[in-house]
């Protein structure tokens, strides 16, 4: 799944977009694969990230998640089912 798309600032480095609105975009596509329950918005190592969050994390599902979106680094959660209340 290729979840990189950015554009370089003037200084040549590129800015990471809100986290917010990276999934707004790309939580759809995270939500479609199979045992993913939940994408949220984080902190990993004070620094803001994207949190993924998956039934039960197997080898299958962690090569088909990324490390990164748009600049943003990703961490996967294993939080078991997550069932409305």
């Amino acid at each position: 799944m290729l979840l990189h798309c950015t554009s370089p600032a003037k200084d040549g480095s590129v800015p990471p977009p809100p986290v917010s609105q990276v999934l707004e975009r790309y939580t759809g596509r995270l939500m479609s694969l199979r045992g993913v329950v939940g994408t949220a918005e984080g902190s990993c190592g004070g620094a803001p990230c994207i949190l993924i969050l998956v039934d039960r994390l197997t080898p299958e599902l962690r090569k088909k998640l990324p490390k990164e979106i748009e600049g943003i680094r990703v961490e996967v959660r294993e939080t078991g089912p997550i069932r409305a209340q």
